[in-house]
């Protein structure tokens, strides 16, 4: 496969390329340069598969030749390691956990797919690479911990001073050996923006080769579109009328949903559901993108006013807003309204829900209402328990916190505080 800008002023690149450059030297996101439909009777025959079957014929459908099968075999067992079910709510709404993982968060999927596939393709006498990525709350766990102790890469990880959860924080800043963490006194968007504009130095590149491993990065991103298929082959009735949906934040998610239909997911429509960081809804009612500002929630990881992954969405779609809503609808929350959402879930069904995953309820209920009798799917991104000062008090009980998140209560915290300038953030690299 090949893989073009969405600036479409770079030369098209492979896998590796893609993979180890992150953003395109024009400053553009990769994505492929086409998505082949898969017939009909291979996406059949993915009824009834493994997780670990379907991801392996998605992921050689993506990647062609540029690995082997074994080893991109080992790649996908290895990064797979953990569940992804199905739970059903009702007749006609089920959730997909996407939490099992070792960070507890859908994030862990793509991270340990990409750090495996980057370790496949490094050898020992490459030089040392530093992998940077901002995160809102999870991603920095989920990379922190994928490439724990991977020879020969150092985790940088940027994320907004107080504006993550105590226990997204610790996930990333308690690890120590090759993973710094680097508080910045801004927002979510200021360490995306730093991100991007290390990313983009060809001084600071020169010095110390950089990657991203936010959904920035195509190995983050594509590994994503496996699950998506996988929750349809778990439905009872694979021809029903499907609605998935989608909590966002930067729209790696969606994004990754998107090319799954094009792949042909048999899925009629998603949900971009947001609380009120609204830019895309907004977009879908206005045709124009307006990045703002962000606000801070209860569901922080979605706090994102400038969404990266929304040029690959306006590339897929050819940049017409009308085919997007064809197959997009748009749905903003308000906390209260999310906290309604938990509330009424663990009441009717016993389930308990994080603030963002009860995001994504809300967006299927309100666009069910537009399309009755839909089979709806949402998307369940992170443990309740990651988010148990939110919850609890919603649903009048204490959340078990799974053990491999109280052991992060034990580890002593290390970070680095500098101020949102980018010129701060090069030093600190090359001091590294």
């Amino acid at each position: 496969m090949r893989f073009v800008s969405t600036a479409g002023r770079a030369p098209p690149a492979n896998l590796r390329t893609a993979l180890f450059d992150g953003l395109a030297p024009d400053g553009g996101l990769y994505q492929p340069a086409s998505l082949e439909m898969l017939p009909d009777a291979a996406v059949n025959r993915l009824i009834g598969n493994t997780l670990h079957d379907s991801a392996l014929l998605l992921a050689r459908h993506l990647m062609g030749d540029e690995l082997d099968e074994d080893r991109l075999a080992s790649i996908v067992e290895g990064a797979l390691d953990f569940p992804i079910p199905l739970k059903r709510l009702d007749e006609q709404t089920f959730v997909l956990e996407l939490f099992h993982g070792p960070t507890l968060a859908f994030k862990d999927v793509g991270a340990r797919f990409m750090a495996r596939l980057m370790a496949a393709f490094r050898s020992e006498s490459d030089v040392p690479l530093t992998v940077l990525t901002a995160t809102s709350g999870d991603t920095g766990g989920a990379v922190a911990s994928a490439f724990l102790d991977v020879p020969g890469i150092r985790v940088v990880v940027l994320y907004p001073e107080g504006q993550v959860s105590p226990l997204q924080e610790r996930q990333f800043t308690t690890l120590g050996g090759n993973v710094t963490a680097i508080a910045v006194a801004g927002t979510f968007d200021d360490c995306q923006r730093m991100a991007k504009e290390a990313l983009a130095s060809e001084e600071l590149r020169r010095e110390t080769p950089l990657t991203s491993a936010n959904s920035i990065n195509v190995g983050r991103l594509l590994p994503q579109i496996f699950y998506y298929f996988h929750a349809w082959t778990q439905l009872a009735d694979p021809a029903a009328d499907v609605l998935v949906a989608v909590p966002s934040g930067n729209f790696g998610n969606l994004t990754a949903g998107l090319m799954a239909k094009r792949l042909g997911l048999p899925v009629a429509r998603f949900v971009a559901a947001t609380n009120v960081n609204d830019v895309v809804p907004r977009f879908l009612d206005s045709s124009r993108f307006q990045p703002v500002a962000s606000v801070r929630t209860i569901s922080t990881a979605m706090d994102v006013g400038d969404p990266s992954n929304f040029s690959r969405m306006d590339t897929l779609f050819g940049g017409d807003a009308a085919k997007m809503r064809e197959v997009v609808v748009g749905s903003a929350h308000t906390d209260e309204d999310t906290r309604g959402a938990i509330a009424r879930v663990h009441e009717e069904h016993g389930y308990v829900l994080d603030p963002h995953s009860a995001v994504g309820y809300l967006g299927l209920e309100a666009a069910r209402a537009r399309r009755p009798g839909t089979v709806g799917i949402v998307l369940a991104t992170a443990h309740p328990a990651k988010f148990a000062a939110t919850v609890e008090p919603v649903i009048g009980r204490s959340i078990e916190v799974p053990e491999r998140l109280a052991r992060l209560l034990k580890g002593e915290s290390r970070t680095t505080r500098i101020e949102p300038d980018t010129k701060q953030l090069g030093r600190l690299l090359l001091s590294g």
